[in-house]
C-alpha cells in the first residue's frame, strides 16, 4: 500500500486520538466546516513534512508515527528541509540485518557501488534521451564502470549530464548552494532521501553506514548511496516543471505541491511498475539479500 505524504506549511497543531492523526488548524475549517479539525490515520502515513515555526506536535504523535515507520521532516526558517526522525526498531530481524551490513566485505561494497553507478548513469542516460539528446557516450560509460567506479565515470557521467539536461540558457552549474533551480533540486532530493532512509529501516538497515559514501558527518550514507538511481526522477519532475514555466527561482505552493507527488512517480523496476516509494522497498530488500549472500544484484528501476 502506497503511504500518503502530508505537507504542513501552516500553523497548526498536531496531536492523535484512537490511531488517528489529529490536525488542528486554527487559520483554516476542517472538513466538518466547523470545529477546523482533520482526522487522518496513521498507518497510512509514510512521509511528513513540517514547514512552519508555528507549528506543535505532541509527543505521541510522534511516538505513534514513528512506530509506523513513517519519516518525518523538520524545515528551518527559510523552509529548507534540514531534520529527519525515523524509528530505530524498523524490522523484526533487526539484529541479524545489521550484523550483515557490518560484516559486508570491502569487495561485496564495491561490487553494489558499481551497480549503483551503472543504474544511475543509464537513467541519467534515458531523461536525456527522451529529449533527443545524444547519450552513446553514456551508454559506452555504463558499460566502462568497474568495481567500485575506480576511474570515477559517475563525475564523467554527471558532467555531460548536467550540461545537458536543462536548457542551454539557464547556464545551469549543480551545487547545493548555487542558483536555481538548485533549490527545488535540493528539496526534491531532501524528500527523496526521507524515503529512502525509512526504507533502509524497514528492510532492517541502519542508513548511516555505507556502501561508497562516508563522510563522518554524514548520518545517512546508506541512504545517500542507494537513491543515486532514482534521482533521476527527480530531475525530470524539475525539468517538467521548467518546461511549464513555473517560477522556479521560488520554492512556491505549486513548486512543492509537485515535488510532494515524488513518492507516487510510477517507476518500472523489475519490468513491473509501481509507486516510487514501493519500488524503493523493494530496492532496500534486494540490498539486505545481497548483505546476507542471498542475492548479488540490487533491484533499481529503470526510467
Amino acid at each position: 500500500m502506497i503511504k500518503r505524504t502530508l505537507y504542513f506549511g501552516n500553523p497548526a497543531y498536531l496531536s492523535t486520538k484512537q490511531e488517528q492523526l489529529v490536525i488542528n488548524l486554527p487559520d483554516a475549517q476542517g472538513f466538518d466546516n466547523k470545529s477546523g479539525l482533520n482526522t487522518i490515520p496513521i498507518e497510512d502515513i509514510g512521509v511528513v513534512i513540517l514547514d512552519n515555526q508555528q507549528i506543535t506536535i505532541t509527543h505521541g504523535v510522534i511516538e505513534k508515527l514513528l512506530a509506523n515507520n513513517a519519516a518525518v521532516i523538520t524545515c528551518n526558517s527559510t523552509h529548507h528541509p534540514t531534520g529527519l526522525l525515523l524509528n530505530l526498531d524498523g524490522n523484526t530481524i533487526q539484529q541479524e540485518r545489521w550484523e550483515n551490513q557490518l560484516g559486508a566485505s570491502e569487495p561485496l561494497k564495491k561490487q553494489l557501488w558499481q551497480q549503483t553507478i551503472q543504474a544511475k548513469i543509464r537513467n541519467q542516460a534515458a531523461v536525456l534521451a527522451q529529449q533527443g539528446i545524444d547519450v552513446q557516450n553514456m551508454k559506452h560509460w555504463i558499460q566502462q564502470v568497474q568495481s567500485g567506479d575506480a576511474v570515477n565515470h559517475e563525475a564523467r557521467a554527471a558532467a555531460y549530464y548536467w550540461a545537458h539536461v536543462f536548457p542551454k540558457q539557464l547556464q545551469f552549474k549543480r551545487g547545493r548552494e548555487e542558483a536555481p533551480p538548485n533549490n527545488v533540486l535540493n528539496y526534491g532530493y531532501a524528500i527523496l532521501r526521507a524515503i529512502t532512509a525509512r526504507s533502509l529501516v524497514a528492510s532492517g538497515m541502519l542508513p548511516t553506514l555505507g556502501i561508497h559514501h562516508h563522510n563522518r558527518y554524514n548520518s545517512y550514507c546508506l541512504a545517500d548511496d542507494i537513491m543515486e538511481p532514482y534521482r533521476p526522477y527527480v530531475d525530470k519532475v524539475v525539468l517538467q516543471l521548467i518546461q511549464q514555466g513555473e517560477d522556479y527561482t521560488q520554492l512556491s505552493k505549486p513548486i512543492k505541491t509537485e515535488l510532494l507527488q515524488i513518492p507516487t512517480i510510477d517507476v518500472t523496476i523489475e519490468g513491473r511498475k509501481s509507486p516510487l516509494m514501493i519500488a524503493l522497498q523493494q530496492t532496500t530488500a534486494s540490498l539486505a539479500k545481497c548483505f546476507d549472500k542471498s542475492l548479488r544484484k540490487i533491484s533499481y528501476p529503470e526510467l
